[in-house]
């Protein structure tokens, strides 16, 4: 019992001689040495010569990503971690209802054919004459119902 508290003691002792030297380090004034001022070569351009050509060779044009469909943006917007599949979070907690009125086989993941064959039946409700095309008129009803908000919070 009394080789545990002598090394105890002798244990606290040395981590606070340690904190003691650790805080002395840490006030003592930190001397970096100042850089070596910069060597001014010239002050003036480089000038190209005689035969070198006006202009250098157009830059690589990038490679163009095919363009997404409306619906497809509207789907990836939703999902955040980009694994084709919308959960539950990602479909935000305000929209519950909404989510569960989408997931048609209610395994809590959204799919873009879930996705696109809600959008595809809203699209047929709002086209009233069955054109296939949708009017000013026709797509306002694509639209959520706006709910009147209170004036004041009193």
């Amino acid at each position: 019992m009394q080789r545990i508290l002598i090394g105890g003691v002798a244990a606290l002792l040395m981590a606070g001689g340690g904190l003691l030297v650790w805080q002395s380090m840490a006030y003592q004034p930190q001397l970096i040495p100042a850089p070596p001022p910069p060597e001014v070569i010239s002050d003036k351009l480089p000038e190209a010569g005689t035969d070198a050509p006006a202009f250098g060779p157009a830059p690589p044009t990038p490679p163009e990503a095919p363009k997404a469909s409306r619906e497809e943006m509207r789907f990836n917007r939703y999902d955040r971690n980009k694994d084709e599949l919308i959960s539950r979070l990602e479909m935000m907690g305000s929209r519950t209802k909404a989510f569960k009125a989408l997931d048609r086989d209610g395994n809590n993941l959204l799919t873009f054919e879930e996705w696109a064959a809600a959008t595809g039946q809203r699209f047929a409700s709002a086209d009233g004459n069955k054109d296939q095309l949708l009017t000013r008129k026709e797509f306002a009803k694509t639209r959520p119902k706006i709910t009147a908000k209170p004036g004041c919070r009193c």
